[in-house]
């Protein structure tokens, strides 16, 4: 199990500090959150990674908010894979 998370169906209002909060509320330490903009439109892709301080606590975090909603939003969170 890896500390880094793909967070993916996020609002377009959502923003960093918002998914912060969310994922800091159970008492998990997160150690980075990156939500990807789009170039062009300068608005959010929908997606991005959070991490965690540690397995356990990114295991926590799958298990608390994969379905559930943020802004409206029912979120799909699991572990981050290797870019190929």
């Amino acid at each position: 199990m890896g500390k880094r998370l793909y967070v993916g169906n996020l609002s377009y209002d959502t923003t960093e500090e918002g998914l912060r909060n969310a994922f800091s509320e159970g008492g998990g330490s997160v150690a980075d959150i990156h939500i990807l903009i789009d170039r062009e439109t300068g608005r959010s892709r929908g997606f991005g990674f959070v991490e965690m301080s540690s397995d356990q606590e990114a295991q926590a975090m799958i298990e608390a908010w994969d379905g559930r909603d943020l802004d409206g939003r029912r979120l799909k969170v699991n572990e981050a894979r290797e870019r190929r």
